[in-house]
């Protein structure tokens, strides 16, 4: 077998083979993907609107936002840090939705903007993220579940509220003027931050007691209304990623951000368990090779059916250059002991091709091309081909 033969060989798969293969993983990948998409559209319904005291969601804020205007709070959505840095003052609560969202830079302009407001600031579970900049001196630990808690403190608004829906994160801090409320293992999940002529700040460990589904319960209502009424205006701020004071992170000092920083935290761990599953998945799938074992067939099989079965499969995927160089091997392997050329150099054209011509000086086809030659180019030169070594092998027989 040359070069020429092995670098023709045709085992690729054609298009139906590709298809059939791969049909059952596109399926798969098709079923995921409408999944998912069937999951996210039933929970849009939910999660529409989050915390926004203009959506009449399961998990919006409306109704407090209605009650506020019945006592006479003006309540404004904002979504930017220069809406929430000017509008910080003495007659105004300023609500966080999500401070762990804002950025270094941003929490410390917000903590130095309400810090001397003599406002009141309100964060929604300010985590360990966001606690030290806009909450100096506390921290938080672990977690605890959202449930109807005891008040457990001195702060009116918790004793007249009563029990209500409080949880999430829990705080500890070493401020003198503080007030621990619903606690959870010690620690409160409500912290109150009084700072003498400079406003207060009030930690809710949980949400929980805005969104309108949960709003009628227990003291909820008392206790929110409290806790955002205590001011005639209301400053809703929903930290939005088009806000460009998020940029200043990257660009104050001349500095820019680089491909790691704008990868979500928590990307490694996800990068190993993805490599783990991908390594189990590999070990599931793999083939266990063993030693070869010698079997007997459970039925005897033709030498003739062999031959047409191997021909049948070389023609599928049509592999002719495998085809045409196992004809000519078999051909120079019985060629050779009737030339009495060595089985070594059977398949030498150096040492085969002078023996054929020795012992037919009188032929007149191209001995080369036809035991060493390239590959047919269609099924009737393969034909052809077997045609002549037939041919060649009886004359050498017969001579």
């Amino acid at each position: 077998m040359n070069a020429a033969t092995l670098g023709s060989t045709s085992m690729s798969p054609t298009t139906r083979q590709v298809w059939t293969r791969a049909r059952g993983l596109l399926l798969a990948l098709v079923v995921l993907v409408a999944g998912g998409i069937a999951m996210a559209a039933l929970r849009s319904g939910d999660e529409h609107g989050r915390l926004d005291p203009r959506s009449p969601d399961r998990y919006g804020s409306r109704a407090v936002a209605e009650l506020l205007k019945g006592r006479g709070v003006s309540t404004r959505v904002i979504t930017t840090l220069d809406e929430a840095t000017s509008a910080a003052g003495p007659d105004t609560t300023l609500l966080v939705a999500a401070p762990d969202l804002l950025t270094d830079h941003q929490q410390q302009i917000l903590h130095t903007a309400t810090a001397s407001s003599g406002g009141r600031t309100v964060l929604l579970s300010a985590g360990s993220a966001s606690i030290d900049a806009l909450a100096p001196g506390t921290r938080t630990e672990a977690p605890a579940p959202v449930s109807a808690r005891t008040p457990q403190c001195a702060l009116p608004a918790a004793r007249s509220a009563g029990n209500a829906d409080l949880g999430g994160e829990r705080y500890a801090s070493e401020t003198p003027h503080a007030d621990s409320c619903y606690p959870s293992g010690g620690l409160p999940t409500l912290l109150r931050i009084d700072e003498p002529n400079e406003g207060d700040t009030v930690l809710l460990g949980s949400p929980g007691i805005l969104y309108n589904h949960r709003l009628d319960k227990h003291g909820n209502a008392s206790l929110a209304l409290q806790l955002l009424g205590s001011r005639t205006h209301l400053v809703w701020y929903l930290p939005s990623l088009s806000d460009s004071s998020a940029a200043d992170d990257s660009t104050e000092g001349g500095g820019s951000s680089s491909f790691l920083d704008l990868v979500p935290s928590g990307w490694a761990w996800g990068t190993l368990q993805l490599a783990l599953a991908a390594l189990l998945a590999a070990l599931w799938r793999a083939r266990r090779l063993g030693p070869l074992v010698t079997e007997r067939l459970p039925v005897a099989i033709r030498a003739s059916e062999s031959t047409e079965g191997r021909a049948r499969l070389y023609r599928k995927v049509n592999a002719r250059d495998r085809a045409a160089a196992a004809l000519r091997s078999a051909t120079r392997t019985r060629l050779a002991p009737l030339l009495g050329v060595p089985p070594t150099d059977a398949h030498s054209s150096e040492v085969l091709l002078p023996a054929v011509s020795a012992q037919l000086p009188t032929g007149e086809r191209d001995l080369k091309t036809l035991l060493f030659g390239p590959v047919p180019a269609d099924d009737t030169a393969l034909i052809h081909l077997a045609d002549q070594l037939d041919a060649l092998e009886r004359e050498v027989r017969t001579s």
